[in-house]
């Protein structure tokens, strides 16, 4: 054990039996509590503790909307930050670590750490340090160097604030850390004011998206701050009762630690319910002051009155109160499972977050990216979609970041922008993203941290504003379990997650057929049609390749079809064959398979051709003949395709 350990370890034995330091009282009661209350022995080293992944998503699945919301905050305070070493922490109420932004170069010595994604930093185990102590005390805190319990961890600076619900309840703990810092602790005092900073921002910017349709009144000690930045914001319901607050609004109107959460506005400042519309924005700041009635504190003070409660009209060719946006309401015709996922993808659209979009092949995924884009405040911006799978893997970074002229062998002499840099202002669809090579996922991690690029021969890089959506046929989980797909990288796509079900799974089939001959008929100025026979078929086929595979269906039978009218024949083989598999009469088969229990061999053939689908050729290798007796057995026993009988 080195000198070091030995005086830190020393030193907590001392304090934690009652012998005074010069350590700060709060590290001190911490230190006490780790020995007493958490029994931890401070001549033990704990390694981080990781949680598995499908822990890690049961504690990020609780706190999914607020997750979102934190994740702007995170973002914001990075890009201050970003370069000085640092690295953020978002963690739940129990110390577990829900969203993290650091250095993807550093991940190794970060996760050794524990600066990583799904880190437990509780108390109870980690031992002193910034967020399990902000967990214990509800303060924001500086845990420097020999400040931690655990020995391991006497590198690291650590400061954290905590955040609170619109409840006035721990909702989460945000973290800057670095793993080596300035000696003294004043040198983290800019990063604990930053962190409170942006800890405030979050809980007010909450606030307002859990209360939309309420009340909501922000006051701030200071004219000019007011409204731009005001210090306490509340929501009233309509009795003018407060159900909702950001922290610093809790701190000024709880009275003997009692929540102010019930309380009638009245009782707390000098101005009735009635009286809020004095305070919207169409009155000079300073003619909208009041007092708190408890200490007659004046603020200036904004009201700003819940939405006016009114339904849009609906155009002729609306389909009744459907609220969904135009592009994503055509995607379905009403299937239930797809029609849940448009309606939760709605309330994103107009979101900075990164949207992950599941399916099997064909299932419509960059329809529905395409969708999102144009139902989004981007619908003018570029959507720039682009093949993972398809780029190979040695020129996939020169064509997502770009490059400048002369930069490699082979460059052009004007260089090239990127695909992300195409897409800035817009939308960037990284089709099959579980295809990207490791190499490429790091950097494309920095992008969607950073929101910035650096093409290839470039040393400064280029700010750029993506909506990233990917999509994938593969299961991502199982790939970063494997190590092919970078966890970081996994959990900043999945922002949220919708899956598309498959063709065979939906029941908007036939919508989506009249659909898609519809706009040939348009196309192609022919009218058409489907006999029952060809709509039987295209009802029992299977799609395997489902709205992909069904596109091209009917793209054939439109071309091969006899003025517009498209029959059995019409369909490509596997469909035609399907279909008329699965409309064979039940009577006929069961007669069938009666004869050939006889011995019959028309029924024989009956039957070997109905399992082979009618395929001629296949019939005839199954019975080990030529395809001309087949034919002429056909003749014989007066045998028929159901497709080309009368």
């Amino acid at each position: 054990m080195d000198s070091a350990r030995a005086a830190h370890i020393d030193e907590l034995v001392r304090v934690s039996a009652g012998v005074p330091s010069v350590r700060d009282a709060i590290i001190e009661s911490s230190w006490r509590r780790c020995v007493i209350d958490h029994k931890l022995d401070p001549t033990i080293g704990r390694e981080a503790h990781i949680l598995p992944q499908e822990r890690l998503r049961e504690h990020r699945d609780a706190m999914d909307e607020f997750l979102r919301m934190a994740r702007f905050g995170l973002e914001a305070l990075y890009r201050q930050v970003a370069g000085m070493g640092y690295v953020l922490l978002l963690t739940d109420s129990n110390g577990v670590t829900v969203d993290f932004i650091g250095d993807p170069t550093f991940d190794n010595h970060l996760r050794r750490a524990g600066l990583y994604l799904g880190s437990d930093w509780n108390e109870g185990h980690a031992g002193t340090c910034a967020v399990g102590t902000c967990i214990a005390t509800a303060q924001a805190l500086t845990v420097h160097q020999t400040d931690h319990f655990d020995a391991t961890h006497i590198p690291l600076t650590c400061t954290a604030a905590p955040v609170f619900d619109s409840g006035g309840e721990l909702a989460a703990v945000l973290d800057i850390s670095a793993l080596h810092s300035p000696e003294p602790k004043i040198s983290q005092y800019l990063a604990l004011q930053m962190v409170k900073a942006y800890v405030h921002k979050i809980e007010t910017a909450n606030l307002y998206n859990n209360f939309r349709r309420d009340w909501v009144v922000k006051l701030s000690a200071s004219q000019e701050f007011a409204e731009v930045d005001p210090d306490f914001v509340l929501a009233l319901d309509g009795g003018g009762r407060v159900v909702g607050f950001n922290h610093k609004a809790h701190d000024l109107l709880a009275e003997d630690g009692v929540s102010p959460l019930g309380r009638s506005f009245a009782d707390l400042f000098d101005c009735e319910v009635d009286d809020l519309v004095r305070f919207v924005r169409a009155l000079p700041t300073e003619q909208r002051t009041l007092r708190l009635r408890r200490t007659g504190l004046p603020l200036f003070a904004q009201a700003m009155p819940p939405p006016a409660i009114s339904l849009p009209r609906n155009h002729p060719h609306d389909h009744g109160n459907d609220p969904l946006p135009e592009p994503l309401r055509v995607v379905s015709g009403g299937d239930p499972a797809l029609k849940a996922v448009l309606t939760r993808a709605a309330k994103l659209v107009n979101t900075r977050m990164s949207l992950l979009i599941h399916g099997e092949t064909g299932t419509g995924k960059e329809h529905l990216a395409k969708a999102l884009h144009k139902s989004s405040i981007r619908r003018n911006k570029p959507f720039v979609a682009v093949n993972c799978a398809a780029l190979p893997e040695n020129l996939i970074e020169s064509e997502l970041f770009g490059y400048e002229p002369g930069s490699f062998t082979g460059a052009t002499a004007r260089g090239k922008k990127g695909l992300i840099l195409e897409a800035d202002g817009g939308t960037l669809f990284l089709d099959e993203i579980g295809d990207m090579p490791l190499s490429s996922q790091t950097r494309l991690l920095r992008v969607l941290a950073e929101r910035e690029v650096t093409p290839i021969g470039r040393t400064k890089a280029v700010s750029v504003d993506v909506r990233v959506i990917g999509a994938t046929h593969r299961d991502l989980v199982d790939l970063v379990k494997a190590g092919k797909f970078r966890d970081d990288l996994y959990f900043r796509l999945n922002g949220a997650v919708f899956t598309v079900p498959p063709l065979r799974q939906r029941g908007d089939l036939d919508w989506l057929i009249e659909r898609l001959l519809a706009e040939r008929a348009e196309r192609d100025g022919v009218g058409y049609r489907l006999t029952p026979a060809a709509l039987a078929a295209l009802r029992g086929h299977g799609w395997p390749g489902n709205v992909r595979e069904l596109v091209n269906a009917l793209d054939y039978a439109c071309a091969v079809s006899d003025g517009g009218l498209i029959d059995l024949a019409d369909l490509p083989e596997p469909v035609q064959h399907n279909g008329l598999f699965r409309a064979w009469p039940e009577e006929e088969a069961e007669a069938a398979e009666m004869a050939v229990a006889k011995e019959d061999p028309a029924a024989r053939l009956r039957e070997t051709l109905r399992r082979h689908h009618w395929n001629v050729s296949a019939t005839a290798r199954a019975l080990g003949v030529d395809r001309s007796t087949v034919h002429r057995q056909m003749h014989r026993f007066g045998i028929v395709a159901p497709h080309r009988a009368e």
